[in-house]
C-alpha cells in the first residue's frame, strides 16, 4: 500500500505544509482529489448539472441525513438538495488510499462523508453519505437485535465476487463476533489505527480507542446483544482498498445505510472507517438495491 497522508483543510484553505522529500507522488494525489471535491461543491452551489454530472460515478450513490439513498440520474435531479447536503463552508479533511480518496466535511452536527475513486478518466465520486449526530448524551452503536450473531457473523446474503471481498467480509464477521462477545482485544486486530465511526446514533465521533473503551464497558456490565442483520450490500475494490456499502436491519428498530472502507495493511483487512446513518419511514427492503 502507498504512503497514508492526511490533509486538514479549514474553511476550504489546504495546509499543504509537511510534505518532505519523497513524498511528492501522495501530495500530488492528494491534491487531485482535493481539486476534484472543491470542483463539485462549486458545480453543486451553482446548480450546475452538467459540472457536477462530469465528476459522479457511474456508480455513484447519494445518502442523506435521513437515510435516503439514490444513484446517480436521480441525485443530478436534486442538485439544491445536494448542495444543501454539502456546505462550501465546512471543516474538510482528506486522506488517500490509493486509488480511494476519503473525503469528511463537518458543518455543525452534519458530517459529511465523499468517497472517491480513481478512474481512467480521473477522480470520480462513489459516495456522498450525510449523517446527523444525535442529541448530546447519547452515545450508541449500529441497531442491536437478540443475543445470537448468525448474519453477518457466520453467514451474509452477500456473494464476494473475488479474493479481496472474501478476505474483507472474513475479517468484518470476525470483527461483529468480536462486538458480539465485547471482545475489544479481538476487535482490534481487524480495526486500523486511523479508524473513525460516524453515526447518527451517537452524539460524536468514536475512534478506535473509544469504541474499545464502549465493547470493554459493555462486556463489565454483562450487555448482550448482537449486530443488526445485514439486508444487501455492494462493494467496489480498487486494489488495496474496498469501498463496501450496506443496508442492515434491526427487528426493533430502523433499517441502517452504512457505507465501510476497508484497507489492507500488513497482508490482513482492517476496517478504517464506518458512516451510518438510520433510515427515516422506509422499510428495511426498500430500494435495497442501492445499498
Amino acid at each position: 500500500m502507498k504512503r497514508l497522508v492526511r490533509i486538514a483543510l479549514i474553511l476550504g484553505i489546504s495546509a499543504m505544509a509537511g510534505f518532505g522529500p519523497g513524498r511528492a507522488f501522495a501530495a500530488e494525489t492528494n491534491q487531485a482529489v482535493i481539486d476534484a471535491d472543491h470542483a463539485l461543491v462549486e458545480a453543486l452551489a451553482k446548480s450546475n448539472k452538467a459540472e457536477a454530472g462530469k465528476l459522479l460515478d457511474a456508480e455513484f450513490m447519494w445518502t442523506d441525513t435521513q437515510g435516503k439513498t439514490v444513484g446517480k440520474s436521480a441525485a443530478l435531479s436534486e442538485l439544491s438538495a445536494m448542495a444543501g447536503g454539502n456546505p462550501s463552508d465546512a471543516e474538510v479533511k482528506e486522506t488517500t488510499f490509493d486509488e480511494v480518496g476519503e473525503i469528511t466535511a463537518v458543518s455543525g452536527k452534519t458530517h459529511v462523508l465523499r468517497v472517491w475513486v480513481k478512474r481512467p478518466a480521473g477522480w470520480r465520486l462513489l459516495v456522498s453519505h450525510a449523517a446527523t449526530l444525535a442529541p448530546a448524551g447519547h452515545v450508541g452503536t449500529a441497531a442491536k437485535h437478540g443475543t445470537e450473531c448468525v448474519n453477518p457473523c457466520k453467514t451474509i446474503p452477500y456473494k464476494p465476487k473475488n479474493a479481496a471481498e472474501r478476505g474483507v467480509i472474513a475479517s468484518w464477521q470476525a470483527l461483529e463476533t468480536a462486538v458480539t462477545n465485547h471482545e475489544s482485544q479481538n476487535w482490534g486486530p481487524h480495526v486500523a489505527d486511523e479508524f473513525m465511526l460516524v453515526s447518527s446514533g451517537n452524539d460524536h465521533p468514536l475512534d478506535r480507542k473509544d469504541r474499545m473503551a464502549i465493547l470493554d464497558k459493555q462486556k463489565a456490565n454483562g450487555t448482550s446483544s448482537a449486530p443488526a442483520p445485514l439486508v444487501s450490500a455492494r462493494m467496489f475494490d480498487f486494489g488495496d482498498t474496498v469501498v463496501m456499502s450496506a443496508l442492515h436491519q434491526s427487528p426493533s428498530g430502523k433499517p441502517t445505510r452504512v457505507t465501510r472502507i476497508w484497507i489492507k495493511r500488513d497482508g490482513n483487512w482492517k476496517l478504517a472507517y464506518s458512516q451510518q446513518t438510520a433510515v427515516q419511514g422506509a422499510a428495511a427492503g426498500a430500494k435495497g438495491s442501492q445499498s
